[in-house]
């Protein structure tokens, strides 16, 4: 991996943001329209709710943050492949002397600065419009974020070589592969509250550990040891296997030029 390479990367990104600033709309609206949803929900629930109900609903904006961090983590990695494939430049890209360690390592940070971008607004925006402070949370956040960040980037890979492997037509599974993951994910309830057949499902899945432990540290206020253990040992063995794949994958479509069929549509 070259530092360098990995720099001129992220600023070609960073430009499509300067040069059109609509684009960065998309970092907002949706994630804003997100919170406003959840968090008039909360309040709604809260003022129908008995006395020791009301502090539980929080976690739903908790949960609202934490999942866009993940979502906005896998959007960077699968995105910047897509702004690749629209303008007609992923050739030029991987013609060059660009490796897969380069491709993904700008992926990984364009992916961190978006999630750094939408989950701060939101936090301030929790702050202000509905008095819920992520931060005390205290360290024990810095955890949960890296966490969701590794399997934000996993997801952003598969979601990447299943579009190579399938083609233009599977552009859509950049958006749909966290929302098949979201039913068994417990972002907004706890796994107890699936169907015990499929519970094994979201304990296979690293983000159901951290949004567990998210409520379980608002609740309590002691640092989920367990649930981080979980997470992180998943992370890394998705990590891992997400790489293998996209680089089994590239490697398949540069012998076999199925790459042109990006620029050919």
């Amino acid at each position: 991996m070259t530092f360098s390479t990995v720099h001129a990367l992220v600023l070609r990104n960073l430009y499509l943001y300067t040069r059109t600033p609509v684009r960065g709309i998309e970092l907002i609206f949706w994630p804003l329209v997100d919170l406003l949803v959840w968090g008039y929900l909360t309040i709604f629930l809260q003022s129908h709710t008995g006395a020791d109900f009301p502090h539980q609903i929080t976690f739903l904006i908790g949960a609202v943050i934490l999942w866009d961090i993940m979502f906005r983590a896998q959007q960077g990695v699968a995105l910047y492949f897509l702004e690749d494939v629209w303008s007609r430049n992923l050739l030029n890209v991987f013609s060059a002397p660009v490796s897969n360690a380069d491709y993904l390592a700008s992926t990984y940070v364009i992916g961190f600065l978006r999630s750094a971008v939408t989950s701060l607004l939101l936090s301030v925006l929790a702050i202000g419009l509905y008095a819920f402070n992520i931060f005390q949370l205290d360290w024990m956040l810095l955890p949960f974020v890296f966490n969701l960040l590794l399997f934000g980037w996993a997801l952003g890979m598969i979601s990447t070589a299943l579009i190579v492997r399938w083609g233009p037509a599977a552009e859509t599974l950049a958006w749909a592969v966290p929302f098949f993951l979201q039913p068994f994910a417990a972002v907004y309830y706890p796994v107890d509250a699936l169907p015990t057949a499929v519970q094994w499902v979201a304990h296979a899945i690293p983000c159901s550990h951290i949004f567990e432990g998210m409520r379980s540290g608002l609740r309590d206020g002691v640092v989920p040891w367990e649930n981080l253990a979980w997470a992180t040992g998943l992370n890394l063995l998705y990590l891992a296997a997400a790489g293998l794949l996209f680089t089994r994958v590239m490697k398949t479509s540069r012998e076999k030029g199925l790459l042109t069929k990006f620029v050919s549509q």
